[in-house]
Protein backbone atom coordinates (compact mmCIF):
# COMPACT_ATOMS: atom_id res chain seq x y z
CA UNK A 1 0.00 0.00 0.00
CA UNK A 2 1.16 3.69 -0.81
CA UNK A 3 2.39 5.79 1.75
CA UNK A 4 1.38 8.76 -0.60
CA UNK A 5 -1.27 10.31 1.84
CA UNK A 6 1.13 10.07 4.69
CA UNK A 7 3.81 11.84 2.84
CA UNK A 8 1.19 14.39 1.80
CA UNK A 9 0.66 14.70 5.66
CA UNK A 10 3.81 15.07 6.26
CA UNK A 11 4.60 18.21 3.92
CA UNK A 12 1.02 20.33 4.39
CA UNK A 13 0.65 18.99 8.16
CA UNK A 14 3.23 21.91 9.45
CA UNK A 15 0.91 24.15 7.93
CA UNK A 16 -1.31 24.02 11.33
CA UNK A 17 1.61 24.39 13.73
CA UNK A 18 2.30 27.68 12.84
CA UNK A 19 6.20 28.36 12.75
CA UNK A 20 6.63 25.26 10.01
CA UNK A 21 5.27 28.29 6.96
CA UNK A 22 8.94 29.13 7.01
CA UNK A 23 9.39 26.33 4.76
CA UNK A 24 10.91 27.25 1.46
CA UNK A 25 7.63 24.83 -0.17
CA UNK A 26 5.18 27.99 0.59
CA UNK A 27 5.50 30.57 -1.53
CA UNK A 28 3.14 33.13 -3.61
CA UNK A 29 -0.27 32.48 -3.10
CA UNK A 30 0.09 28.52 -1.84
CA UNK A 31 1.08 30.16 2.17
CA UNK A 32 -0.69 29.61 4.76
CA UNK A 33 -2.14 31.90 7.53
CA UNK A 34 0.46 32.76 9.54
CA UNK A 35 -1.30 31.58 13.09
CA UNK A 36 -4.12 29.39 13.55
CA UNK A 37 -6.22 32.34 15.43
CA UNK A 38 -5.91 34.32 12.01
CA UNK A 39 -7.67 31.33 10.19
CA UNK A 40 -9.99 30.76 12.78
CA UNK A 41 -11.15 34.65 12.55
CA UNK A 42 -11.25 34.58 8.96
CA UNK A 43 -13.65 31.51 9.46
CA UNK A 44 -11.23 28.24 7.92
CA UNK A 45 -11.70 25.13 9.63
CA UNK A 46 -8.86 22.98 10.63
CA UNK A 47 -8.74 18.93 9.82
CA UNK A 48 -10.35 16.83 12.66
CA UNK A 49 -8.64 14.20 14.46
CA UNK A 50 -11.00 11.46 14.98
CA UNK A 51 -12.04 9.57 11.76
CA UNK A 52 -14.33 12.47 10.50
CA UNK A 53 -14.82 13.94 6.99
CA UNK A 54 -11.01 15.50 7.07
CA UNK A 55 -9.20 13.61 9.57
CA UNK A 56 -5.57 12.70 8.93
CA UNK A 57 -4.95 9.65 7.59
CA UNK A 58 -8.12 9.40 5.71
CA UNK A 59 -9.40 9.61 2.18
CA UNK A 60 -11.57 12.43 2.72
CA UNK A 61 -8.44 14.47 4.19
CA UNK A 62 -9.58 18.14 4.14
CA UNK A 63 -12.77 17.57 2.70
CA UNK A 64 -14.04 19.86 4.61
CA UNK A 65 -12.22 23.05 4.37
CA UNK A 66 -14.20 25.21 5.92
CA UNK A 67 -16.01 25.54 9.76
CA UNK A 68 -17.58 28.09 11.68
CA UNK A 69 -15.51 30.79 13.68
CA UNK A 70 -16.84 30.18 17.23
CA UNK A 71 -16.23 26.40 17.19
CA UNK A 72 -12.50 25.77 18.45
CA UNK A 73 -10.67 23.28 16.29
CA UNK A 74 -8.41 21.44 17.81
CA UNK A 75 -4.90 20.29 16.19
CA UNK A 76 -4.39 16.33 15.55
CA UNK A 77 -1.74 15.09 16.80
CA UNK A 78 0.17 13.24 13.33
CA UNK A 79 1.17 9.92 13.07
CA UNK A 80 5.22 9.19 12.55
CA UNK A 81 5.95 8.38 9.08
CA UNK A 82 7.01 4.35 8.47
CA UNK A 83 10.29 5.88 6.28
CA UNK A 84 13.33 5.45 8.61
CA UNK A 85 14.89 8.61 9.26
CA UNK A 86 11.85 10.83 9.85
CA UNK A 87 11.73 12.71 12.60
CA UNK A 88 7.91 13.17 14.11
CA UNK A 89 5.99 15.73 13.77
CA UNK A 90 5.88 17.91 16.74
CA UNK A 91 2.25 19.55 18.22
CA UNK A 92 0.77 22.98 17.23
CA UNK A 93 2.04 25.35 19.50
CA UNK A 94 4.93 23.57 20.81
CA UNK A 95 8.46 24.25 20.54
CA UNK A 96 9.29 21.20 19.12
CA UNK A 97 7.61 22.44 16.51
CA UNK A 98 10.26 24.94 15.55
CA UNK A 99 12.83 22.67 16.60
CA UNK A 100 11.15 20.00 13.82
CA UNK A 101 10.80 22.46 11.36
CA UNK A 102 14.79 23.29 11.78
CA UNK A 103 15.12 19.23 11.57
CA UNK A 104 13.32 19.49 8.29
CA UNK A 105 14.93 22.39 6.50
CA UNK A 106 18.28 20.39 7.11
CA UNK A 107 16.75 17.92 4.90
CA UNK A 108 18.45 17.38 1.31
CA UNK A 109 17.63 19.79 -1.21
CA UNK A 110 16.66 16.67 -3.63
CA UNK A 111 13.86 15.69 -0.77
CA UNK A 112 12.56 19.21 -0.21
CA UNK A 113 12.68 19.73 -4.44
CA UNK A 114 10.64 15.77 -4.52
CA UNK A 115 8.36 16.77 -2.41
CA UNK A 116 7.22 20.22 -3.32
CA UNK A 117 6.49 18.43 -7.45
CA UNK A 118 4.64 15.92 -5.06
CA UNK A 119 2.55 17.03 -3.07
CA UNK A 120 0.51 19.73 -5.09
CA UNK A 121 -2.29 17.70 -5.06
CA UNK A 122 -3.08 14.86 -2.73
CA UNK A 123 -4.18 11.53 -3.98
CA UNK A 124 -8.10 10.56 -4.17
CA UNK A 125 -8.93 7.61 -3.86
CA UNK A 126 -9.68 6.71 -7.24
CA UNK A 127 -5.89 7.53 -7.73
CA UNK A 128 -6.34 10.93 -9.40
CA UNK A 129 -5.53 13.83 -7.88
CA UNK A 130 -7.53 16.69 -6.70
CA UNK A 131 -6.71 20.26 -5.39
CA UNK A 132 -4.83 20.01 -1.74
CA UNK A 133 -7.17 21.60 1.24
CA UNK A 134 -4.25 24.27 2.23
CA UNK A 135 -5.09 26.07 -1.06
CA UNK A 136 -8.97 25.78 -0.37
CA UNK A 137 -8.26 27.53 2.23
CA UNK A 138 -5.95 30.05 1.00
CA UNK A 139 -8.26 30.86 -1.94
CA UNK A 140 -11.06 32.90 0.23
CA UNK A 141 -8.16 34.65 1.85
CA UNK A 142 -6.70 35.80 -1.11
CA UNK A 143 -9.77 37.05 -2.44
CA UNK A 144 -10.82 38.97 1.00
CA UNK A 145 -6.78 40.46 0.36
CA UNK A 146 -7.77 41.28 -2.79
CA UNK A 147 -11.39 42.69 -2.73
CA UNK A 148 -10.02 45.12 0.32
CA UNK A 149 -6.82 46.43 -1.71
CA UNK A 150 -9.03 46.85 -4.77
CA UNK A 151 -11.77 48.85 -2.60
CA UNK A 152 -8.89 51.20 -1.02
CA UNK A 153 -7.60 51.53 -4.51
CA UNK A 154 -10.63 52.51 -6.09
CA UNK A 155 -11.23 55.16 -3.06
CA UNK A 156 -8.36 56.47 -3.06
CA UNK A 157 -8.36 57.33 -6.90
CA UNK A 158 -11.94 58.82 -6.55
CA UNK A 159 -10.65 61.04 -3.52
CA UNK A 160 -8.88 64.74 -5.47
CA UNK A 161 -7.18 67.06 -3.67
CA UNK A 162 -8.65 70.47 -5.24
CA UNK A 163 -7.12 74.24 -4.67
CA UNK A 164 -9.97 75.92 -4.60
CA UNK A 165 -9.83 80.14 -4.94
CA UNK A 166 -13.11 82.16 -4.64
CA UNK A 167 -12.90 86.03 -5.02
CA UNK A 168 -9.15 85.68 -3.77
CA UNK A 169 -9.70 83.42 -1.25
CA UNK A 170 -7.69 80.36 -1.76
CA UNK A 171 -7.79 76.87 0.53
CA UNK A 172 -7.42 73.22 -0.63
CA UNK A 173 -9.70 70.86 -0.50
CA UNK A 174 -10.60 67.06 -0.94
CA UNK A 175 -13.59 65.96 -2.69
CA UNK A 176 -15.27 63.09 -4.91
CA UNK A 177 -16.28 65.57 -7.73
CA UNK A 178 -16.06 64.54 -11.45
CA UNK A 179 -16.49 68.55 -12.68
CA UNK A 180 -15.85 71.89 -11.77
CA UNK A 181 -19.81 71.85 -11.69
CA UNK A 182 -20.14 69.50 -9.39
CA UNK A 183 -17.58 70.90 -7.39
CA UNK A 184 -19.26 74.51 -6.84
CA UNK A 185 -22.21 72.56 -6.10
CA UNK A 186 -20.67 70.73 -2.99
CA UNK A 187 -19.07 74.29 -1.62
CA UNK A 188 -22.26 76.27 -2.35
CA UNK A 189 -21.00 78.50 -4.59
CA UNK A 190 -22.94 80.63 -6.66
CA UNK A 191 -22.02 81.85 -9.92
CA UNK A 192 -23.46 84.67 -11.87
CA UNK A 193 -24.33 85.67 -15.35
CA UNK A 194 -21.16 87.66 -15.62
CA UNK A 195 -18.70 85.67 -13.55
CA UNK A 196 -15.93 84.13 -14.60
CA UNK A 197 -14.80 80.50 -13.30
CA UNK A 198 -11.48 78.64 -14.56
CA UNK A 199 -11.52 76.54 -15.99
CA UNK A 200 -15.19 76.63 -17.24
CA UNK A 201 -18.11 75.06 -15.48
CA UNK A 202 -18.63 71.09 -16.75
CA UNK A 203 -14.81 70.84 -17.16
CA UNK A 204 -13.55 67.80 -16.04
CA UNK A 205 -10.88 67.77 -12.76
CA UNK A 206 -8.26 65.63 -11.31
CA UNK A 207 -6.24 65.61 -8.50
CA UNK A 208 -3.77 68.54 -8.03
CA UNK A 209 -6.01 70.90 -9.95
CA UNK A 210 -6.48 74.74 -9.48
CA UNK A 211 -10.39 76.10 -9.95
CA UNK A 212 -10.47 79.79 -9.55
CA UNK A 213 -14.02 81.83 -9.33
CA UNK A 214 -13.79 85.49 -10.01
CA UNK A 215 -17.24 87.20 -8.83
CA UNK A 216 -18.05 90.25 -11.35
CA UNK A 217 -18.90 93.79 -9.86
CA UNK A 218 -21.29 96.36 -11.76
CA UNK A 219 -19.36 99.64 -12.99
CA UNK A 220 -21.65 102.70 -13.83
CA UNK A 221 -18.75 104.17 -16.03
CA UNK A 222 -18.32 107.61 -17.67
CA UNK A 223 -16.18 107.65 -20.27
CA UNK A 224 -15.27 110.76 -21.95
CA UNK A 225 -19.34 112.22 -21.56
CA UNK A 226 -20.52 108.39 -22.46
CA UNK A 227 -22.51 106.57 -20.11
CA UNK A 228 -23.38 102.73 -19.66
CA UNK A 229 -22.70 100.27 -17.59
CA UNK A 230 -20.28 97.37 -17.44
CA UNK A 231 -19.10 94.39 -15.57
CA UNK A 232 -15.24 93.77 -13.67
CA UNK A 233 -13.69 91.28 -12.29
CA UNK A 234 -11.72 93.35 -11.02
CA UNK A 235 -10.79 94.16 -7.23
CA UNK A 236 -9.24 97.75 -7.57
CA UNK A 237 -10.65 100.69 -9.92
CA UNK A 238 -6.76 100.61 -11.53
CA UNK A 239 -7.74 96.87 -12.21
CA UNK A 240 -11.01 97.80 -13.50
CA UNK A 241 -9.51 100.25 -16.05
CA UNK A 242 -6.96 98.04 -16.98
CA UNK A 243 -9.55 94.91 -17.26
CA UNK A 244 -11.36 97.56 -19.40
CA UNK A 245 -9.13 98.89 -21.74
CA UNK A 246 -9.13 102.28 -20.40
CA UNK A 247 -6.07 104.57 -21.45
CA UNK A 248 -5.21 105.69 -17.77
CA UNK A 249 -2.09 107.65 -18.57
CA UNK A 250 -2.70 111.56 -18.22
CA UNK A 251 -6.84 110.78 -17.26
CA UNK A 252 -8.51 112.19 -14.80
CA UNK A 253 -10.64 109.38 -12.38
CA UNK A 254 -13.02 110.86 -10.07
CA UNK A 255 -12.17 108.53 -7.18
CA UNK A 256 -8.55 106.88 -5.89
CA UNK A 257 -6.82 104.23 -8.15
CA UNK A 258 -5.96 101.87 -5.40
CA UNK A 259 -9.45 101.88 -4.43
CA UNK A 260 -11.17 98.07 -3.89
CA UNK A 261 -14.43 97.83 -5.52
CA UNK A 262 -17.12 95.72 -3.76
CA UNK A 263 -19.96 93.19 -4.55
CA UNK A 264 -22.58 95.91 -5.21
CA UNK A 265 -19.84 97.80 -7.66
CA UNK A 266 -19.39 101.89 -8.09
CA UNK A 267 -20.13 104.62 -10.35
CA UNK A 268 -16.69 106.32 -11.88
CA UNK A 269 -16.19 108.95 -13.91
CA UNK A 270 -13.13 108.64 -16.24
CA UNK A 271 -12.09 111.58 -18.65
CA UNK A 272 -8.90 110.37 -20.67
CA UNK A 273 -6.44 112.91 -22.10
CA UNK A 274 -6.98 114.29 -25.51
CA UNK A 275 -5.11 116.57 -27.94
CA UNK A 276 -7.17 119.63 -28.60
CA UNK A 277 -6.36 123.19 -30.59
CA UNK A 278 -7.56 126.81 -29.18
CA UNK A 279 -7.39 129.32 -32.12
CA UNK A 280 -7.92 132.63 -30.56
CA UNK A 281 -6.60 136.21 -31.75
CA UNK A 282 -4.65 134.98 -34.63
CA UNK A 283 -2.58 132.38 -32.81
CA UNK A 284 -3.39 128.80 -32.67
CA UNK A 285 -2.58 126.76 -29.16
CA UNK A 286 -2.81 122.75 -28.71
CA UNK A 287 -3.17 121.37 -25.57
CA UNK A 288 -3.40 117.82 -24.01
CA UNK A 289 -6.58 118.25 -21.56
CA UNK A 290 -8.93 115.93 -19.72
CA UNK A 291 -11.05 118.58 -19.00
CA UNK A 292 -14.80 117.98 -18.98
CA UNK A 293 -15.54 121.08 -20.82
CA UNK A 294 -14.57 123.23 -23.87
CA UNK A 295 -14.51 126.18 -21.57
CA UNK A 296 -11.80 124.26 -19.00
CA UNK A 297 -10.22 123.59 -22.48
CA UNK A 298 -9.89 127.17 -23.42
CA UNK A 299 -8.82 128.44 -19.61
CA UNK A 300 -5.72 125.89 -20.09
CA UNK A 301 -4.46 127.10 -23.12
CA UNK A 302 -3.70 130.24 -21.27
CA UNK A 303 -6.98 132.44 -23.43
CA UNK A 304 -9.33 134.69 -21.23
CA UNK A 305 -12.99 135.32 -22.05
CA UNK A 306 -14.27 138.76 -21.70
CA UNK A 307 -17.33 140.36 -22.28
CA UNK A 308 -19.60 138.69 -24.76
CA UNK A 309 -16.56 136.38 -26.07
CA UNK A 310 -17.57 132.84 -26.87
CA UNK A 311 -16.58 129.97 -28.94
CA UNK A 312 -17.36 128.03 -31.89
CA UNK A 313 -18.74 125.47 -30.30
CA UNK A 314 -21.22 125.27 -26.81
CA UNK A 315 -18.84 125.83 -24.11
CA UNK A 316 -20.05 123.64 -21.97
CA UNK A 317 -19.84 120.52 -24.40
CA UNK A 318 -17.37 118.30 -24.05
CA UNK A 319 -13.95 118.70 -25.92
CA UNK A 320 -12.82 115.77 -28.51
CA UNK A 321 -9.69 114.58 -29.38
CA UNK A 322 -8.34 116.28 -32.60
CA UNK A 323 -11.01 119.19 -32.38
CA UNK A 324 -10.38 122.68 -33.50
CA UNK A 325 -12.32 125.17 -31.10
CA UNK A 326 -12.18 129.11 -32.64
CA UNK A 327 -12.69 131.99 -29.82
CA UNK A 328 -14.96 134.66 -30.98
CA UNK A 329 -14.53 138.22 -29.67
CA UNK A 330 -17.33 140.39 -29.41
CA UNK A 331 -18.15 143.68 -29.58
CA UNK A 332 -21.33 145.47 -30.34
CA UNK A 333 -24.16 147.29 -28.69
CA UNK A 334 -28.00 148.04 -29.11
CA UNK A 335 -29.89 150.14 -31.85
CA UNK A 336 -33.98 150.56 -31.34
CA UNK A 337 -36.03 151.26 -34.74
CA UNK A 338 -39.54 152.41 -35.23
CA UNK A 339 -41.72 150.38 -37.70
CA UNK A 340 -44.97 151.59 -39.07
CA UNK A 341 -47.74 148.59 -38.96
CA UNK A 342 -50.48 149.02 -41.21
CA UNK A 343 -53.83 149.12 -41.11
CA UNK A 344 -56.32 146.44 -42.38
CA UNK A 345 -59.55 147.69 -44.71
CA UNK A 346 -62.65 145.82 -44.10
CA UNK A 347 -65.75 146.16 -46.79
CA UNK A 348 -68.96 145.53 -46.13
CA UNK A 349 -71.87 145.81 -48.42
CA UNK A 350 -74.52 148.88 -49.17
CA UNK A 351 -77.47 148.24 -50.85
CA UNK A 352 -78.30 151.72 -51.13
CA UNK A 353 -74.93 152.81 -53.13
CA UNK A 354 -74.62 151.84 -56.97
CA UNK A 355 -73.11 148.35 -57.92
CA UNK A 356 -69.68 149.21 -58.70
CA UNK A 357 -69.88 151.92 -55.61
CA UNK A 358 -67.25 152.33 -52.45
CA UNK A 359 -67.32 154.70 -49.66
CA UNK A 360 -64.97 155.16 -47.26
CA UNK A 361 -66.98 155.32 -44.41
CA UNK A 362 -64.04 155.40 -41.91
CA UNK A 363 -60.38 156.37 -42.72
CA UNK A 364 -57.79 153.83 -41.88
CA UNK A 365 -54.77 154.99 -38.97
CA UNK A 366 -51.86 152.90 -39.08
CA UNK A 367 -50.03 151.69 -35.88
CA UNK A 368 -46.80 151.98 -34.29
CA UNK A 369 -43.88 149.41 -33.53
CA UNK A 370 -40.74 150.07 -31.47
CA UNK A 371 -38.22 147.01 -32.53
CA UNK A 372 -34.61 147.04 -30.86
CA UNK A 373 -31.93 145.21 -32.69
CA UNK A 374 -28.44 143.68 -31.93
CA UNK A 375 -25.68 144.97 -33.64
CA UNK A 376 -22.09 142.77 -33.15
CA UNK A 377 -18.38 142.67 -34.46
CA UNK A 378 -17.06 139.30 -34.62
CA UNK A 379 -13.37 139.50 -34.67
CA UNK A 380 -13.19 142.95 -36.37
CA UNK A 381 -16.46 141.82 -38.79
CA UNK A 382 -19.69 143.73 -38.81
CA UNK A 383 -22.78 140.66 -38.71
CA UNK A 384 -26.28 141.34 -39.52
CA UNK A 385 -28.19 143.00 -36.90
CA UNK A 386 -30.64 140.67 -35.00
CA UNK A 387 -33.94 141.36 -33.53
CA UNK A 388 -34.12 141.04 -29.96
CA UNK A 389 -37.07 142.33 -28.94
CA UNK A 390 -40.21 144.19 -30.21
CA UNK A 391 -43.57 146.41 -28.67
CA UNK A 392 -46.33 147.72 -30.14
CA UNK A 393 -46.67 151.52 -28.89
CA UNK A 394 -49.95 152.19 -30.69
CA UNK A 395 -51.85 149.58 -32.75
CA UNK A 396 -53.25 150.32 -36.16
CA UNK A 397 -57.11 151.38 -36.54
CA UNK A 398 -58.83 149.83 -39.64
CA UNK A 399 -60.74 151.47 -42.32
CA UNK A 400 -64.20 151.06 -42.96
CA UNK A 401 -65.51 150.67 -46.64
CA UNK A 402 -68.69 150.86 -47.92
CA UNK A 403 -69.70 148.73 -51.08
CA UNK A 404 -72.70 149.33 -53.17
CA UNK A 405 -75.21 146.35 -54.50
CA UNK A 406 -77.81 148.79 -55.72
CA UNK A 407 -78.35 148.27 -59.40
CA UNK A 408 -77.35 151.15 -61.55
CA UNK A 409 -79.95 153.08 -63.55
CA UNK A 410 -78.66 152.97 -67.39
CA UNK A 411 -79.92 157.01 -67.88
CA UNK A 412 -81.48 159.69 -66.79
CA UNK A 413 -84.44 161.54 -68.88
CA UNK A 414 -83.82 164.70 -70.21
CA UNK A 415 -79.70 164.62 -69.81
CA UNK A 416 -78.55 161.23 -71.77
CA UNK A 417 -78.04 163.29 -75.00
CA UNK A 418 -75.29 166.16 -73.47
CA UNK A 419 -71.40 165.62 -74.06
CA UNK A 420 -70.67 164.53 -70.43
CA UNK A 421 -67.28 164.18 -71.39
CA UNK A 422 -66.69 166.92 -72.27
CA UNK A 423 -67.38 168.99 -69.27
CA UNK A 424 -65.69 165.89 -67.21
CA UNK A 425 -62.60 167.17 -69.34
CA UNK A 426 -63.27 170.40 -68.94
CA UNK A 427 -63.53 170.19 -65.16
CA UNK A 428 -61.45 167.47 -63.87
CA UNK A 429 -59.23 166.54 -66.90
CA UNK A 430 -60.87 162.90 -66.77
CA UNK A 431 -60.23 161.95 -63.50
CA UNK A 432 -62.47 160.43 -61.53
CA UNK A 433 -60.48 161.03 -57.96
CA UNK A 434 -59.61 165.24 -58.96
CA UNK A 435 -59.65 167.06 -55.99
CA UNK A 436 -59.65 171.30 -56.53
CA UNK A 437 -56.67 173.00 -54.83
CA UNK A 438 -59.28 173.78 -51.75
CA UNK A 439 -60.11 170.61 -51.55
CA UNK A 440 -63.76 171.70 -51.33
CA UNK A 441 -64.69 170.38 -54.90
CA UNK A 442 -64.00 166.57 -56.17
CA UNK A 443 -64.84 163.94 -58.64
CA UNK A 444 -65.30 164.52 -62.90
CA UNK A 445 -67.61 166.73 -62.43
CA UNK A 446 -66.10 168.69 -59.31
CA UNK A 447 -69.07 169.03 -57.10
CA UNK A 448 -68.75 169.67 -53.14
CA UNK A 449 -69.88 167.45 -50.60
CA UNK A 450 -73.11 168.85 -49.38
CA UNK A 451 -74.38 168.85 -53.31
CA UNK A 452 -73.60 165.13 -53.47
CA UNK A 453 -75.00 163.86 -50.51
CA UNK A 454 -78.26 166.14 -51.58
CA UNK A 455 -78.59 164.29 -55.02
CA UNK A 456 -78.12 160.72 -53.16
CA UNK A 457 -74.38 160.35 -53.47
CA UNK A 458 -72.75 158.53 -50.18
CA UNK A 459 -69.13 159.99 -48.78
CA UNK A 460 -67.14 161.88 -51.11
CA UNK A 461 -67.65 162.42 -55.04
CA UNK A 462 -64.20 161.64 -55.37
CA UNK A 463 -64.52 158.17 -53.82
CA UNK A 464 -67.04 157.32 -55.90
CA UNK A 465 -67.13 155.06 -59.37
CA UNK A 466 -67.04 157.70 -63.01
CA UNK A 467 -70.39 155.78 -63.91
CA UNK A 468 -71.77 157.15 -60.42
CA UNK A 469 -70.32 160.44 -60.87
CA UNK A 470 -72.21 160.69 -64.30
CA UNK A 471 -75.05 159.80 -63.11
CA UNK A 472 -75.32 162.04 -60.11
CA UNK A 473 -74.06 165.09 -62.56
CA UNK A 474 -77.25 164.22 -65.06
CA UNK A 475 -79.47 164.53 -62.00
CA UNK A 476 -78.29 167.81 -60.76
CA UNK A 477 -78.96 168.94 -65.03
CA UNK A 478 -82.19 168.35 -65.07
CA UNK A 479 -82.57 169.70 -61.89
CA UNK A 480 -80.59 173.42 -62.42
CA UNK A 481 -79.19 173.20 -66.36
CA UNK A 482 -75.91 173.92 -66.80
CA UNK A 483 -75.73 176.94 -63.93
CA UNK A 484 -73.62 174.65 -61.34
CA UNK A 485 -70.34 174.51 -63.86
CA UNK A 486 -70.38 178.04 -65.28
CA UNK A 487 -67.11 178.09 -67.40
CA UNK A 488 -67.79 174.86 -68.69
CA UNK A 489 -70.98 174.03 -68.73
CA UNK A 490 -70.95 174.96 -72.61
CA UNK A 491 -69.53 172.03 -73.12
CA UNK A 492 -72.56 169.68 -73.12
CA UNK A 493 -74.23 171.28 -76.05
CA UNK A 494 -70.84 170.46 -78.19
Amino acid sequence: MSNSQYETYEIYGPAHAGPACTDPVYGGFDAPPADLHSAEMLGYGTPGASGKPGAPGTPEAYGDTYRPAYEVPTLPELPRQGTPGDEPLPESGTTGARAGARAASRTGSHRRSARRRKTRYAERPDGSKRPDGSMRRLLPQALVVAFLAGGTTAFVAKDKAIELNVDGKARTLHTFADDVTELLAEEGVEIGAHDVVAPGPGTEITSGDEVAVHYARPVRLTLDGHRREVWTTAHTVEGALRQLGVRQEGAYVSTSRSRRIGREGLALDVRTERTVTIMADGRARTVRTNAATVREAVEEAGITLRGQDTTSVPQGSFPRDGQTVTVLRITGGKEVREEVIPFQVRRTEDPTLFKGTEVVERAGEPGLRRVTYSLRTVNGVKQKPRRVRSEVVREPRPQVVKVGTKPRPESVQGADHLDWQGLAACESGGRPDAVDPSGTYGGLYQFDTHTWQALGGRGRPQDAPAAEQTYRAKKLYVRRGASPWPHCGGRLRG
